[in-house]
Formats: C-alpha cells, sequence, structure tokens
C-alpha cells in the first residue's frame, strides 16, 4: 500500500466488533431455501474462520450453533440456520437479479464505527442470477476518487468533489477477501461476504454504500447503493506506560481484546483491527497476521471508550498478566501502566537468547513479499519478545531488495543488549531442492561470478564450502522438512528411512560426512522428524551442534523466537562470539520455557573446548545440568489443546507437550546415543533444580539432556577407551537415507555440477560403509 493513503488509512486504530450490535429497526429478511446446504456451509464455515482471524469473530453463542451444524445432517434445515445465525450481523442485503443488476437493501446490523479505526460487517448476497465475479463495495464519502459505473462518465456526478473540496471524503470501504475467503462470489444463490468500513470522524455520519459487479450491474434508479445513518464513536490516545522489572522503560507485547474469549483461546474482538494493519508504517508496523501488537514506553494506540482486556508479557521468560482498562469518554488522551513480571532472567545467569532465523519479506504474510519491511520493524518484534540477538535473513523471492541491508556487520540499531544482524538464508536458489541453508557471519553475499539468483549452484556443498571459507558459521533451516519417514512413527530414533523430498536437511546427510555443516537447526519443525536424523549421524561420529530457529513468518508467525537457542559467550557478548558459541555447542534449543544450562559430563561443559571426555571401560561418568522449567500452575485450556495434539501439528516444540499428565511437573531425560536412559522430574515452577545422573557407558558416543520437546542441551562426546563411535545400525539408516537423498535431487543438479555431486555422494557412501563393516 502506498504511503500516501496512510493519511486516510490510520490501520492501526481500532474497530468495533458487530457480533451483537443488531439494529432491529430493520425487518427481518425472507429465509431462502431453493440452496445447497453442503457449499453453504462449507462457505460459511470458512467465513467464520476468516471472522475470527481478522477480528470480527461471532458472538461465541453463534460460534456454538455454527459449530454444531457441522454434525447434522445437511438439510434445508441446515440453510435456515446458517441465515438465522449471520442475517443480524449484515449491514446490508445486496439482490443480483437474473439480468445481473443489483440492488442493495439495509440490513439488521447496528450502524456503529469506530473513529479512525475499521469495523466489519456482513453483507448477504441473494444471487439469482448466478454470477462470479468480484462483488465491489464504493462510496462517494471515500477518500480516493469515487467511480461508479452507476452514472455515464461523461456526466458530472452530483456528488463529485471541485479541487480541495474534501469535506464529504472522510470514510474508506472495502470487501474482506483474504484467505481462506475468496474475491470472486462463488455463484450459490446465496452466500455472505464481508465489507469492512473506516472513518476518520467522529460524531453522526451519513455515508452512501454501494455494491456492484462489473459495469452495467447496477439496478435501474439507483438502487445498487443506500444510504446509512452511523454513529462514529470518538477515539482515544491510550498512551503506554510501559515499566520492566527493573523499572526501566522497555517495549513488550500487548493483546487488546474485548473480553470474550473462546473455548479454542481466541478472542471475538481484537484491537487494532488485524486486517487492516500495514507492517510498512511510518507510526507502528503492526503485522496483520499477529493478534498481539508491540509498544515501547511513551508510544500509544487508539481505542474507543469502553472496557477492554489487555494481556502483556514480553517473551517467555516474562509471566503473562492481563489488566482490565477503562477508556473513559470525552477524553483526548488516557495513560495506562503495565509493570512486567519474569519468573527468570537468563542474562543474569549468563545465557542469552537468540533466533538465527527470521525473514523481513518474501513469505507471502507481507504486503509485498519481494520488499516486504524494513529491518527497523524485524527489531521491534526482537525487542517486543526479549530476543536478545536476531539473524535477520534476506532469501530468494526478496533477495534483490533484503540484500541492500547486507553489510556484514551488525545493523546500527544493536546495542549492548539486542544485536541484529542481515545475513542470508539460500532459499529459492537452485541449491533449495536439496535443502535451505543458512549462512552465517558472512563477509560477501554474492556466490563467485554470479549477479542474478539463478546463476548459483544447484546443489548446497558449494554453497557451505564458499560460505565456510569467508569465516561463515552454517547449517541448514527448517530441518525436518522432508524427513518425514516413509511409515508413520513418532518414535526416537526409529530406523525408518525418510522420503528426502523437501527442503529441509536432506543433502545434510552428504554435507555432514566431510566437515561441511556447523549446525542443525531445531524448534520450527516436528521434533521427532529433525532429532532423529541428528541422532544417526551423532551416532556415526560427526559433530555438529543444534540451534534453535523459528523461520519467522513464514512457518511460525506467532512471534520470532518462539523457538531460539540460549548460548553463553566466550568473552564478551557479540555476534561473533555468538556464531562461535553456535558452533562450538555452548549452547541449547528451547521454546523459552524450560533451559538446560551449563551441562557437563566429568565436569567437562558442553561447548567447552572439544565438549569430548575420555574415560576407561566400566567407568561411571557423573553427569550435572541446572534445570529450570515454567508451567501455569494449573493447564488451560489453550495448553490442553498443545498438550492434546500430534507432536507432528504446531506447536512443534512446546513446554506443554511435556507435563506430566495434570501436574506441573515436566521430565528431564538424560539421552545417550539417541536412547533415553535416564529421566527424573522437576517442579516446573520457575526453580532453578540442579539434576544429576551416573552413567556407566559401555561404548564411545555421545549424551545431552532434554525436556521433550521443549528444550535440548548440545551433546558431550564420550570416548571410551580412546576408541571411535560406532553405530552400525545408525550407519546402516544413514547409508540408506543417503541413497534415497540421490535418487530425489539428483535429477534437479545441473548435468555440469553432476559429476562433483556423484563425487562427494560416493565419498560419503565409502564413511557409512566403513562404520558398518568395521
Amino acid at each position: 500500500m502506498k504511503k500516501s493513503t496512510l493519511f486516510f488509512i490510520q490501520l492501526f486504530l481500532p474497530f468495533v466488533l458487530f457480533a451483537q450490535h443488531h439494529d432491529h429497526d430493520h425487518a427481518a429478511q425472507p429465509q431462502t431455501k431453493a440452496v445447497e446446504a453442503q457449499p453453504l456451509l462449507a462457505q460459511a464455515l470458512r467465513l467464520q474462520e476468516a471472522l475470527t482471524f481478522s477480528g470480527n469473530a461471532l458472538a461465541p453463542d453463534d460460534t456454538k450453533k455454527l459449530n454444531a451444524l457441522r454434525d447434522k445432517p445437511l438439510t434445508q434445515e441446515t440453510v435456515i440456520e446458517i441465515q438465522k445465525i449471520f442475517d443480524p450481523y449484515c449491514l446490508n442485503i445486496v439482490d443480483i437479479n437474473p439480468e445481473g443488476r443489483v440492488k442493495v437493501l439495509r440490513g439488521a446490523a447496528k450502524a456503529t464505527l469506530v473513529q479512525g479505526g475499521w469495523t466489519g460487517f456482513l453483507v448477504r448476497i441473494n444471487n439469482d442470477a448466478g454470477i462470479t465475479a468480484k462483488l465491489v463495495a464504493e462510496s462517494p464519502n471515500a477518500a480516493k476518487p469515487y467511480h461508479s459505473p452507476s452514472f455515464e462518465p461523461k456526466v458530472k456526478k452530483e456528488h463529485e468533489l471541485t479541487p480541495g473540496q474534501t469535506a464529504n471524503r472522510f470514510a474508506e470501504i472495502q470487501m474482506y477477501t483474504k484467505p481462506p475467503l475468496q474475491e470472486n462470489l462463488t455463484g450459490l444463490k446465496l452466500e455472505y461476504a464481508t465489507v469492512q468500513i473506516y472513518s476518520k470522524d467522529a460524531g453522526q455520519r451519513d455515508i452512501e454504500v454501494a455494491y456492484n459487479v462489473g459495469q452495467g450491474s447496477q439496478d435501474l434508479g439507483f438502487r445498487n447503493s443506500t444510504h446509512i445513518l452511523f454513529n462514529v464513536k470518538a477515539a482515544v490516545k491510550v498512551k503506554f506506560n510501559v515499566k520492566d522489572v527493573d523499572g526501566k522503560p522497555t517495549m513488550a507485547s500487548f493483546l487488546i481484546t474485548d473480553g470474550q474469549a473462546h473455548a479454542s483461546g481466541k478472542f471475538s474482538g481484537i484491537y487494532p483491527l488485524p486486517s487492516r494493519r500495514v507492517a510498512a508504517s511510518d507510526t507502528y508496523p503492526d503485522f496483520f497476521f499477529q493478534p498481539q501488537i508491540y509498544r515501547a514506553d511513551g508510544e500509544h494506540v487508539m481505542l474507543p471508550a469502553g472496557k477492554y482486556q489487555v494481556s502483556y508479557t514480553r517473551g517467555p521468560e516474562y509471566l503473562k498478566q492481563t489488566k482490565e482498562i477503562i477508556v473513559p469518554e470525552n477524553r483526548d488522551s488516557v495513560t495506562v501502566y503495565f509493570e512486567l513480571k519474569r519468573w527468570i532472567q537468563m542474562t543474569k545467569l549468563g545465557w542469552h537468547s537468540a533466533d538465527h532465523h527470521i525473514h523481513a519479506a518474501g513469505c507471502s504474510h507481507y504486503d509485498s513479499p519481494t520488499e516486504g519491511v524494513d529491518p527497523k520493524d524485524m527489531w521491534r518484534q526482537a525487542l517486543g519478545e526479549d530476543l536478545n540477538l536476531a539473524a535477520n535473513l534476506a532469501w530468494g523471492p526478496s533477495w534483490y531488495h533484503q540484500k541492500t541491508f547486507f553489510t556484514g556487520k551488525d545493523h546500527p540499531l544493536s546495542d549492548k543488549k539486542n544485536i541484529m544482524r542481515n545475513d542470508v538464508e539460500v532459499s529459492g536458489f537452485p541449491s533449495s531442492h536439496s535443502g535451505h541453508i543458512v549462512l552465517l557471519r558472512i563477509k560477501e553475499d554474492d556466490y563467485p561470478g554470479t549477479t542474478r539468483i539463478e546463476q548459483w549452484p544447484s546443489w548446497t556443498a558449494p554453497v557451505l564450502s564458499w560460505a565456510k571459507s569467508q569465516g561463515g558459521v552454517v547449517g541448514y533451516a527448517h530441518s525436518g522438512w522432508g524427513l518425514q519417514p516413509l511409515e508413520p512413527t513418532d518414535k526416537l530414533p526409529n530406523y525408518i528411512v525418510p522420503k528426502m523430498d523437501g527442503i529441509g536437511a536432506n543433502e545434510y546427510i552428504v554435507t555432514v560426512t566431510n566437515d561441511l555443516v556447523d549446525f542443525f537447526s531445531a524448534g520450527d519443525t516436528p521434533a521427532p522428524w529433525e532429532l532423529n536424523m541428528y541422532y544417526h549421524t551423532l551416532n556415526c561420529g560427526f559433530r555438529p551442534r543444534l540451534s534453535g530457529e523459528t523461520d519467522f513468518p513464514c512457518i511460525t508467525d506467532a512471534r520470532v523466537g518462539q523457538a531460539r537457542s540460549y548460548f553463553k559467550p566466550v568473552g564478551p557478548y557479540s555476534y561473533d562470539n555468538y556464531v562461535a558459541a553456535i558452533k562450538s555447542g555452548r549452547s541449547y534449543v528451547s521454546d523459552g520455557k524450560s533451559h538446560i544450562m551449563d551441562f557437563s559430563i566429568n565436569g567437562k561443559e558442553a561447548g567447552v573446548g572439544d565438549s569430548e571426555v575420555g574415560i576407561k571401560a566400566n567407568e561411571t561418568v557423573n553427569i550435572s545440568a541446572n534445570v529450570a522449567a515454567y508451567l501455569p500452575e494449573k493447564q488451560d485450556a489453550a495448553g490442553e489443546t498443545i498438550a492434546k495434539t500430534s507432536i507432528i501439528l504446531m506447536p512443534y516444540w512446546d513446554i506443554e507437550r511435556a507435563r506430566i499428565e495434570k501436574s506441573r511437573k515436566v521430565s528431564v531425560e538424560l539421552i545417550v546415543n539417541g536412547e533415553a536412559v535416564d529421566t527424573t522430574e522437576i517442579n516446573a515452577d520457575g526453580t532453578v533444580n540442579n539434576v544429576k545422573f551416573s552413567y556407566k557407558p559401555v561404548k564411545s558416543g555421545w549424551a545431552a539432556v532434554r525436556v521433550y520437546p521443549s528444550s535440548h542441551s548440545n551433546p558431550v562426546f564420550i570416548k571410551v577407551d580412546n576408541k571411535p563411535v560406532i553405530e552400525k545400525k545408525s550407519a546402516e539408516w544413514c547409508l540408506a537415507t543417503l541413497d534415497q537423498c540421490w535418487k530425489m535431487k539428483e535429477p534437479n543438479i545441473r548435468a555440469e555440477e553432476k559429476k562433483a555431486a556423484e563425487a562427494a555422494y560416493d565419498e560419503a557412501r565409502k564413511k557409512y560403509q566403513a562404520i558398518i563393516s568395521f
């Protein structure tokens, strides 16, 4: 959207929930019966989903009634019930006669708007013509020029304004057609759509609302429009006073609702209206795909007078709090105070949070995926989630614009507490079919001899080698994609060959064998798929480390750092020392709700030196870690839903999956060579527990500690009698997986590169065969 339109479209302002705002002065619409129930119900359910997402949810009772229709026989009674549910929310009834002429009548919804905000209403469409064109909403009161086909173009319109005359243009109007809705009508005899209306003025305002389905569709006598007298509630500037636990001003996350929560955990009314937010804003870059907004101390939001529930926090180390606020009438502004509370502060314990995979562009979430938003907009996201370090990655769809922010240095907004760096994900490049790769701390972002994406290598090894040659730290992204086993299983480890048909850590099975991989990403794809591959390659003696990521907002749009790494730098806190910690394994993966600190075996900490302990056969090792976790004392509905959801569905890593039944306890497991060999329980009350295990290894291998699937330490390697790690069954799995990878990836490797790729695969094959025959 052009910035010039933002004067009229203040998208960060609120809307009035249309649920329960009916105007009973209007007669009930005659019910339509000659409609197929199945497609109408399907359309109604999509509409319900879109309404909830856009912040315009139906009232809870109506939601229950609509959902109940799923389980009932599809009859004409279904059609009638849908009309009873939806008709009271309709601002207008649009009749399209058999000749395609449009006539507009007033509906039953109460005509209430919010100054400076967008309000959503339903529109009922009686489509006797079966038209499948777009339904367009217009108004001569709209801020943009009014071009209604109702009038001959050469005739000056009665409402047309002379230059400089803007008094009549105070509104905006448009149909909401984002997925899962469709831009065009379905052609059903009856369906419903959503119209959104904005007013920059307060008070009573007469707005002419018109609809058409294309040139010549207006009914005779200009009956395709209707005048509606709206009561536009004045908006109040609500200033935020936000203080951290130390009393200093900070940025935080705020979910502002009307307080009517559904059983799903979603809210009826969300402020500002999510569907009308603009990321690349000159004011506050709120993202439409997030229910929350981020505000720093001294910033504001515009709200109409009324009562609100505000849920506020600042990432997983903070407690979520709720405050009821009342916005008074007849006030220009009001200040609301928020004091944040933590359950743990990792930086005081020497650990810093990081997400090595976030995007400012490329994903369909952004209005212009090829451009996206500026790094400063991602900076607000990181601050609002208390993410200490963020790697903002340019990638394929947005490459040519986002790479302009690449400097090989920290972004100028970075400070002593928070760091952001623009780096690279090789995604949307010719090698992408083999797996997306993340290149951190590189100095040059153009592959030698290339000026366009299409010229880059068509498999991953050359890119990894080039990035490492310039001091980069590299690894595969969203590892689990393509690692789904050919036969369903959640077992860890398992020996079922994966499909190798995705864009995750697929060619990793090759490149890990010649020391081209520094880290293996975890946290944003199903944990069993990620960890199974990782465990098997560790069992073959290879030593990449784990690193946490979100791929925000492409995989998860909830928030940056939903999965993250916590690292303990050697030396001062810096980007260089972060990537060094990731490479050495002086870090762990976490959803931020459980922590595994200072994991050591016989006093040797993970990530210190070579992370290796040498012992003699039959010697017992002493294992220690400081573990903390936090769960609400009572599991809420949202937590219960997560706990019951399959582990291969989002959210992939979440502590609610680790909760032991309905208690507040979680299991802490000792993992040796991929198998859980011991376990203990801790209370997830925020207390730091020193967890100890004793174990007598019978052969060389590796050990780690996990709270599954919430956090996972990096490994410490155990050498027994100085012998190598030999897990033949894992090597056999890797060899079969390597062959499957070649079968799937070879067709997309360029002919001129195929010889080198085949040689690398053959060399990897020999290494796995050597382990098997050892």
